[in-house]
């Protein structure tokens, strides 16, 4: 959980690729659909806040929980730029998350619950969700298939050159432990025209939509739907991404 710490700087760089807007369209339409028009939402592992800006700018008063300092501080810059209202973060480990009290969603995009190595340690994250969220609220997240980590990641080595910059990503994935790493070399040019090198190394844990959907309800919460990535299509063997709605349950409406 200790990853994206000198990476932070260089991370939009090269995350370029990732459809924020279309995902952020999705995911207020299905909150919608499930009467979650506004109030408070929490962006669970939001890096440098890019979804977080734009459920912002669309009426949420937002949190953004991260581990990492630095993305924050990143997230913090961009918000007085990007987003229309003040959002609040908070640099904490979403183990051990803590809110001032309940909101009315929240979601977890880019894979980040991959981050968490060891299903007791999701499940916590599953049962502070639940705690978190007011009765009925909805939760929202994705993340890597097996078929991801075991055949289109699997132990290649992935490359990219560009004008600013270039990567080297030497994947490792154990099928036994479940457990996904890579390293990331980047070369990124300064303004003086010269390259610095940043290095990482990544650990994720790849889990079946069987396993997360056993562990959202071990934790108190209702299974809405599973879905193919960002689509309102049925999950297929060959999906890289899952898309996961549960919602809270166990509160009861105050009067």
């Amino acid at each position: 959980m200790d990853a994206y710490t000198s990476f932070a700087e260089v991370y939009d760089l090269f995350m370029d690729n990732v459809p924020y807007e279309e995902w952020a369209d999705y995911m207020i339409d299905i909150f919608a659909e499930n009467e979650v028009r506004d109030g408070i939402m929490l962006d669970l592992g939001c890096g440098t806040g890019k979804l977080a800006r734009l459920f912002a700018n669309r009426g949420f008063d937002m949190i953004g929980v991260d581990n990492s300092m630095d993305m924050l501080e990143i997230a913090k810059q961009a918000q007085v730029e990007e987003a229309d209202s003040t959002i609040l973060y908070l640099c904490q480990d979403m183990r051990e998350f803590e809110l001032y009290g309940t909101v009315r969603g929240i979601y977890s995009a880019c894979d980040c619950l991959n981050y968490i190595l060891e299903e007791d340690e999701l499940l916590q994250v599953f049962r502070l969700v639940n705690n978190y969220l007011d009765p009925g609220g909805i939760f929202i997240f994705d993340m890597n298939t097996p078929y991801k980590y075991e055949t289109l990641l699997a132990d290649n080595t992935f490359a990219e050159n560009r004008e600013e910059g270039s990567f080297i990503w030497e994947n490792y994935f154990d099928a036994e432990s479940g457990i996904n790493e890579y390293d990331l070399t980047l070369f990124v040019r300064d303004s003086d025209n010269r390259f610095m090198r940043f290095a990482e190394e990544h650990y994720q844990k790849s889990y079946s939509a069987k396993q997360v959907c056993a562990l959202l309800q071990t934790a108190g919460m209702e299974l809405v739907a599973v879905y193919d990535g960002y689509t309102k299509n049925p999950l297929r063997e060959d999906s890289d991404r899952m898309t996961i709605i549960a919602r809270e349950k166990g509160k009861k409406e105050q009067n």
